[in-house]
């Protein structure tokens, strides 16, 4: 690994973007991957995503585009995930190129179906990397606010301290600020569980639920996050740091949370199908609800919040009735 890194972004949406802008402030130039050539065509015409966060102008000698993932991966010393997990997999089957040697960051909130892991067990289980070389890019973050230039903060977890310093400089700026971790599992599952919390969070809104109940809702679920966690993988943290809380409150209370506006829309009768159509984004929470529902009838953790919203995207039950169950186990 050289002292002047090279940096790849795996993925074409707006987290995806948020990155590259990030990146781009500090490097002369960064590999993006996107599978969609349309939207690349026109990055290299009019200097913007065409999809996502459009009002992000990038200088287009700083990017080095491409719609063949092996490409991107040959190029880089670290390697940038941010793509929605249910198609990780899918996006990983067309590489040919090896991972050996490449530092792999994954910025993708949920948990891959194939393999009921989070992205950094993926990659180490079933490309055999160290996790020494895995790392996590959490927040509190949105996309949105990173395309508007607001003060936000990050949380970049490796087992490598150093790692995670590298890529934390490479992504400060003016309005970025960055911190460092070595809970790489807990900090992980963090991003994924927070995004549940938020569509119950949109749930209760579209049911018409108030304040109150949101912040009990909210209180409980910080608290039901923590009992996962410690499950899964017990260590010291403390579980009202920025990547935690912060990141919980951000996504259950935000105008930008896709997770929140889908289950907001469950909350006021659509289906789930429907809901899924009229939204441009995956909701990740989505599939995460799924899978950390069924990884925790290994664990046993005390879960109502992963199960009332299991119940109501997975065994159609209604929402109004899980709900009113709900309110009667929170505290």
């Amino acid at each position: 690994m050289n002292n002047h890194p090279k940096f790849a972004v795996i993925g074409g949406g707006s987290w995806a973007t948020a990155i590259a802008k990030m990146l781009c402030v500090n490097l002369p130039e960064i590999a993006w991957y996107m599978r969609n050539q349309d939207a690349i065509d026109h990055i290299k015409t009019h200097h913007h995503n065409p999809n996502y966060l459009s009002s992000v102008e990038f200088q287009i000698q700083k990017l080095k585009l491409t719609s063949n993932i092996n490409e991107a991966i040959a190029y880089a010393d670290y390697v940038i995930f941010a793509i929605p997990s249910a198609f990780l997999s899918a996006e990983l089957a067309k590489m040919t190129e090896s991972l050996e040697g490449k530092v792999i960051f994954s910025a993708i909130k949920g948990i891959v179906p194939e393999t009921s892991l989070i992205v950094g067990e993926h990659f180490h289980d079933v490309y055999g990397i160290d996790y020494d070389n895995i790392g996590v890019i959490t927040g509190p973050c949105h996309a949105e606010e990173v395309a508007l230039e607001r003060l936000s903060y990050l949380t970049i977890a490796c087992g490598d301290a150093n790692k995670a310093k590298v890529v934390a400089a490479h992504l400060s700026g003016n309005y970025i600020k960055a911190k460092i971790s070595d809970d790489i599992i807990g900090t992980e599952y963090a991003a994924m569980l927070k995004n549940i919390y938020a569509i119950a969070a949109g749930i209760a809104h579209g049911l018409g639920y108030g304040d109150n109940f949101q912040s009990v809702l909210m209180s409980n679920g910080i608290r039901e996050m923590k009992k996962f966690i410690r499950k899964v993988h017990r260590m010291k943290r403390n579980i009202n740091n920025s990547a935690y809380l912060g990141d919980l409150l951000v996504t259950g209370y935000s105008v930008f949370s896709r997770n929140r506006m889908f289950g907001n829309m469950i909350g006021k009768g659509y289906t789930v199908k429907s809901a899924m159509m009229e939204m441009s984004m995956v909701a990740e929470g989505y599939y995460a609800a799924k899978s950390a529902w069924e990884l925790n009838q290994k664990h046993g953790a005390k879960t109502p919040i992963i199960d009332a919203v299991h119940a109501i995207l997975y065994e159609g039950k209604e929402a109004r009735k899980v709900f009113k169950k709900l309110t009667e186990k929170l505290d």
